[in-house]
């Protein structure tokens, strides 16, 4: 399945934040899980978001909403 990617406001703002090659890592992690939810991805329970990815030592909150990946924010 191809889903779309949207970034909210926290998200950019988070990733600004980054060096430009921990950037670069996250976003190439991101553009590959547009094809499908690949990497170290896990669904998380009783817990919204509902999906998480971890890039090194970051984590990216993410919702899958049809053919949407909502990127909320990065800790």
């Amino acid at each position: 399945m191809k889903y779309q990617i949207q970034f909210k406001a926290k998200a950019i703002k988070d990733l600004e934040k980054l060096s430009s090659q921990d950037r670069t890592r996250i976003m190439a992690k991101i553009e590959a899980m547009k094809d499908n939810l690949q990497g170290d991805v896990k669904q998380l329970k009783n817990f919204t978001p509902n999906y998480r990815l971890r890039v090194g030592n970051y984590r990216i909150l993410f919702e899958v909403e049809e053919i949407t990946l909502k990127y909320l924010q990065l800790n």
